[in-house]
């Protein structure tokens, strides 16, 4: 347990408010550290999971976040899982093209969060919104 953070179990937080927003870089920044990523890593991380928790409050209406420490055998890294129950992504082949934004957040769109962490995995449809992974491993 390290400040309050249990590595071993998941960590939640609801994604409802622009408040909630600030906490879910709190508690991205906080598993970061204490997984021991570099702080390069530790900055593209919390930056990527500040522009989809807001993506999850403006587009999907809000949602979830679940954090993650994660371990392959060779090193360990951060998983964050971002779900929404809102209507999908409407042309995911745009959303994620290099430079698209539909304004808000910080410009850096779908295809700017991707290149911040390690792997990234988007499921969506409007029947039962959106969910993106994102891995971030150490060096």
């Amino acid at each position: 347990m390290t400040a309050g953070i249990d590595l071993g179990q998941p960590q939640a937080q609801s994604v409802r408010s622009d408040e909630d927003v600030v906490r879910v870089r709190q508690l991205v920044r906080a598993v970061a550290v204490a997984s021991k990523l570099s702080l390069v890593d530790q900055t593209k991380l919390v930056t990527a999971a500040s522009e989809l928790a807001r993506n999850t409050l403006v587009y999907g209406g809000g949602g979830s976040v679940e954090v993650t420490v994660v371990d392959n055998g060779r090193r360990k890294g951060v998983q964050i899982v971002f779900a929404d129950s809102g209507p999908g992504i409407a042309d995911l082949d745009l959303a994620m093209t290099d430079g698209y934004t539909s304004g808000g957040g910080l410009g850096l769109g779908l295809s700017g969060s991707r290149r911040l962490v390690d792997e990234f995995q988007i499921e969506t449809s409007a029947e039962t919104g959106t969910r993106i992974t994102v891995t971030k491993w150490s060096r």
